[in-house]
């Protein structure tokens, strides 16, 4: 589930971010920052059961609970089909924090001397965007995905209490009201090591995106 949160937020936040600061100021960058306030100010719990609400309830477009169907469930669109509504009530939170950061450094580098050369060399401008814009973004957008996957985590527990979605957030409470130590002991280092070993990585990606840290 949160991997599936990561793949939604990550580029669906650059993505939306890079549009709201390539029309800075217009009605679409009103619309995206008011959606990203609102992402950050609802609670994800919330959200979650609006979702099953409206989706499952009213429309009966999708399961509101559960991991497959209890008739002839189990395949993988069954629970891809399962695992839609969850992912989206756990990356609402990433995709807004994702999406106002890379706007504001998108703002900070769209003016740059290097841009406007580009720019005057006749490049198009979906090029300048993404070699010369989001390129030299990516350092910041890769820091907060990096510091997102902990509330990814910890987000996890209740999401999938909500959707009553059987995996590690579920296993850890039902251990606590069990008071099953030494597994709420191993969940909770698992979940720390997982942490510190994606922003290990992230600390790594770092000299990928920009040279200069390799090299300094």
């Amino acid at each position: 589930m949160a991997v599936t949160a990561i793949i939604i937020a990550f580029p669906g936040g650059i993505l939306t971010g890079l549009a709201s600061a390539v029309g800075r100021g217009s009605a679409l960058d009103r619309i995206v920052m008011l959606l990203a306030t609102l992402g950050l100010s609802l609670p994800s719990f919330w959200f979650a059961l609006m979702l099953i609400i409206l989706f499952s309830l009213t429309l009966r477009l999708l399961p509101g609970t559960g991991m497959s169907s209890a008739v002839g469930g189990g395949g993988p669109l069954d629970v891809l089909a399962h695992l839609i509504l969850p992912a989206l009530a756990l990356a609402v939170v990433p995709l807004a924090v994702i999406a106002r950061y890379t706007r504001s450094a998108v703002l900070e580098v769209i003016n740059q001397e290097y841009v406007s050369v580009a720019r005057a060399k006749g490049l198009p401008e979906r090029l300048v965007l993404v070699r010369h814009v989001l390129a030299n973004t990516m350092v910041v957008t890769v820091t907060m995905l990096g510091l997102q996957v902990g509330f990814l985590l910890s987000g996890a527990v209740y999401i999938e209490n909500v959707f009553s979605w059987p995996g590690i957030g579920q296993m850890l409470v039902d251990a606590i009201l069990k008071r099953d130590f030494p597994l709420v002991q191993g969940g909770v280092l698992f979940v720390s090591m997982t942490y510190v070993v994606i922003n290990l990585a992230t600390d790594l990606l770092y000299g990928y995106l920009d040279p200069r840290i390799r090299l300094a």
